[in-house]
């Protein structure tokens, strides 16, 4: 158990050897990328079997999703780093002559705090670490106490991989994340809930630290499928997306709104891609996830059963496996409790709608707390390229879900309830990063335009060049 003192300790370490300059080379930061690279190739088995411990997560799942999304994100680094950590050559403009050339210099915070969350507990951890390395800072993982397992492979990992004072791993429970939180970092980052990221960015206030926070977002992420889109495609790609990690990912669709004429279509072709990718038996099958701990299988019963008599497909658990069958609950009224908040479980609440009252429902949308993912289905472009331009959340996809994430050179975040600030390549090498504005003075041929006299013939000609050189 850690207590204030080790942490301190730890913290203080880290701010030591950050002061000695080593990271700010960038030749040093390429080499910990590649050996962080090389751990987590080394060590894939072991991942997959704590995932699998842990989430009930399939190696291919598990690859999908932590592995082989954390290589991607350390390759861009190792592939762009050089050109991002270049400083930046300005003129300083007519106004600051002789002084016409200005730097910007990409300067890491120092000492980072990075807290990470339980459903992807190496990708959320190890992926937002090669972004705090890449930008030249020492780190403090702060892993999942209910992800325990995975917890284990990962001290192990960065233990074996980095010495403490760059980086460590520190476990344990909420009462440990507050000893980490009430030390001062320089850079905090957090993946999690809403409710817990106030208390995050309340600590973080009290040393003036700057925080970047991945949430999950208050009313969850909504699915809307118009009457014109490929209902088997959509239903598809959803069903898809649901199963995936038992439905406990912040960009899931928490719940889906489907054009009332063409509802019962759309849930009869969910109903066979779920026997399609999973089967009759789900609690059953070896590659469908559990949930975390039996308490969130508890909250995703005890959800159900506040819904018992609109159980469509599903409705059924093993509190022993903690397995809980993919649940369609139909129909919902969109202002009902079960879209009012994030589910984080395999639970999809299909709430239908009059397509021809699509803009009420995207007003709907909009009043509440914005989401990290936002999904449309349709074959009308022109309408869904204006929805996801002028609709605020996150990223999102149309005709698609959860791809966004994948793409390389754009960034990933939330906004208002579902975070702020976002990472991925070089934008979470910039999260980690500041920019620093130095210009370079010279000392003849200065202009006495800034200094004083300003009044009289000398005042009346530096007015006329600082009215032709300050347009």
């Amino acid at each position: 158990m850690w207590t204030e003192e080790q942490i301190a300790a730890l913290a203080e370490k880290q701010r030591c050897f950050f002061r000695t300059g080593k990271t700010l080379d960038v030749d040093w930061r390429l080499e910990q990328l590649r050996r962080l690279k090389a751990a987590v190739l080394a060590n894939e088995k072991a991942i997959e079997e704590a995932l699998a411990a842990d989430l009930g997560r399939s190696a291919a799942e598990a690859y999908f999703c932590d592995v082989g999304a954390i290589v991607l994100e350390i390759n861009e680094a190792l592939r762009g780093l050089r050109r991002w950590a270049r400083p930046e050559t300005h003129f300083s403009g007519f106004t600051c002559f002789p002084s016409l050339v200005t730097k910007v210099y990409k300067l890491p915070y120092g000492v980072s705090l990075i807290v990470s969350p339980f459903n992807f507990p190496f990708l959320l951890s190890l992926g937002v670490l090669a972004a705090a390395i890449a930008g030249g800072n020492t780190a403090v993982v702060k892993a999942s106490s209910k992800s325990f397992r995975s917890t284990e492979v990962l001290k192990r990992l960065i233990s074996e991989t980095f010495p403490a004072e760059y980086v460590a791993l520190v476990d344990g429970g909420h009462e440990v994340a507050d000893l980490c939180l009430a030390q001062r970092f320089d850079k905090l980052f957090y993946t999690g809930s809403p409710r817990v990221g106030v208390r995050v960015m309340e600590a973080a206030a009290k040393h003036l630290t700057p925080v970047t926070l991945e949430l999950g977002g208050e009313n969850g992420n909504w699915a809307v499928v118009r009457k014109d889109a490929d209902l088997r495609d959509a239903a598809r790609k959803i069903v898809f997306f649901k199963l995936l990690n038992a439905g406990q990912i912040c960009i899931n669709v928490n719940q889906v709104a489907v054009a009332e004429e063409t509802a019962e279509a759309f849930l009869a072709a969910v109903k066979d891609e779920l026997r399609r990718q999973i089967g009759d038996d789900p609690l059953h099958n070896p590659e469908y996830p559990c949930l975390i701990t039996e308490a969130a299988w508890e909250r995703c019963a005890a959800e159900v059963e506040q819904y018992r008599d609109r159980v469509l497909i599903g409705g059924a658990g093993e509190r022993e496996t903690r397995k809980y069958a993919p649940t369609v609950i139909y129909p919902v009224g969109k202002d009902e409790p079960l879209v009012r908040h994030e589910l984080f479980a395999p639970i999809l609440p299909v709430v239908p709608f009059p397509d021809a009252e699509i803009d009420r429902l995207l007003d709907t949308i909009a009043e509440r707390e914005h989401g990290l993912a936002l999904y449309v289905f349709t074959k009308d472009m022109k309408w869904a390229k204006r929805v996801m331009a002028t609709q605020q959340y996150g990223g999102g996809c149309v005709n698609e879900v959860c791809l966004h994430l994948m793409v390389k050179g754009v960034p990933f975040g939330g906004v208002g309830h579902s975070g702020m600030g976002a990472y991925h390549g070089e934008w979470g090498f910039r999260e980690f990063t500041h920019p620093s504005t130095v210009l370079f003075g010279r000392t003849r041929f200065n202009l006495s335009l800034r200094e004083h006299p300003y009044t009289g013939e000398a005042g009346a000609r530096k007015m006329k060049l600082l009215r032709l050189f300050e347009r």
